[in-house]
């Protein structure tokens, strides 16, 4: 018999239609298992409800104490796996998250709806039972945290949401999912390249910005951020990682005040390379004291600097993760 622990942390799969319109999170754990359309043969399943909340409604310290729940779960012999149930609007945020800090190697799965359980074609029982399944199943160990949805397995290191309302919504631009389940089999066809750089902060640094570039973007935010207690900034950047005119200098004042600008690019595929310069070029920008992304998100990226804040990292030991976290920890 395997166990599994479901912790139900809200979201759409847990939502209903309230008087008014809104839809709003309020099910329990209890409540989704007891929805469920087969059995789970061979399999027992324990239910914590650490939240009820859409998961637009999180904040980072939840979601760190979430990250340390799994961990303190996971650490009991009896435990095979852990599944979250979550919402998809931020899932990929706490997944990778969990990709960060999560130090057990047994099965993470994060899973959802689209369609909030009061509506007759619901996907959250289906997606429900997948995760399970995948989290019983030894195949996944040492995969890290994953998201399971619609029958497909995604790492948390590249996943994201790509679509408001269906229910194929997640994926993984450019590299594709790991595996899937069917007809209650799980069936692997990647394992990741690379160890997780695991993080183990104090706390994640609630005080990182994320600043999205456009065409003729100023870098007023940029300064403005230095001014207002931002303890590091992540730049959503062009392409290769350029900005627009006047960054470099806006970096460059805020990293010799000891600030970290991160730049990622807003590119869902491929990596920051410091290959343009003149005004804020890639080049430039690296010269100014800004740290590439490599191929993280700037989604993902923010996380991953709130991590490492939190940890205590000084400016060169997070250059020195993000050349490893963005080129080399791949999963």
């Amino acid at each position: 018999m395997k166990n599994i622990v479901l912790i139900a942390t809200g979201g759409t799969i847990a939502s209903a239609r309230e008087a008014g319109g809104a839809v709003n999170a309020g099910l329990t754990g209890e409540t989704l298992l007891a929805a469920l359309h087969a059995p789970l043969d061979g399999i027992a399943v324990t239910v914590e409800n650490f939240a009820a909340a859409g998961s637009y409604a999180l904040d980072l310290a939840t979601v760190f104490r979430l990250c340390r729940r799994i961990d303190a779960v996971l650490a009991d012999a009896g435990v095979d796996g852990v599944v979250v149930t979550h919402g998809t609007d931020t899932m990929e945020e706490s997944a990778f998250l969990a990709w960060l800090l999560v130090k057990s190697e047994k099965p993470v799965v994060f899973t959802g709806a689209q369609r909030h359980a009061g509506q007759p074609d619901t996907d959250g029982p289906r997606n429900i039972h997948d995760a399970i399944t995948a989290a019983a199943s030894p195949q996944l160990t040492g995969l890290g945290p994953v998201i399971l949805f619609e029958g497909d397995i995604h790492g948390a290191r590249y996943v994201a949401k790509t679509h408001t309302a269906r229910v194929d919504t997640f994926r993984s631009a450019g590299l594709g999912k790991l595996g899937e389940i069917d007809g209650g089999r799980v069936y692997l066809y990647a394992r990741p390249a690379a160890a997780r750089p695991v993080i183990d902060p104090s706390s994640l640094d609630p005080d990182v910005e994320l600043i999205a570039l456009g065409l003729g973007s100023t870098p007023r935010y940029l300064e403005w951020a230095g001014a207002n207690g931002a303890s590091g900034v992540v730049l959503a950047a062009f392409g290769r990682g350029n900005a627009p005119m006047g960054f470099a200098t806006a970096t460059a004042a805020l990293t010799a005040a000891g600030l970290p600008v991160v730049i990622a690019s807003r590119c869902p595929e491929g990596r920051t390379r410091a290959v343009y310069g003149r005004d804020s070029g890639g080049c430039t920008l690296v010269e100014a004291g800004g740290i590439l992304a490599g191929d993280l998100s700037p989604i993902k990226a923010r996380l991953a600097l709130c991590a490492m804040l939190g940890a205590g990292y000084d400016l060169p030991r997070i250059a020195a993760a993000f050349a490893q976290l963005g080129d080399e920890g791949i999963s």
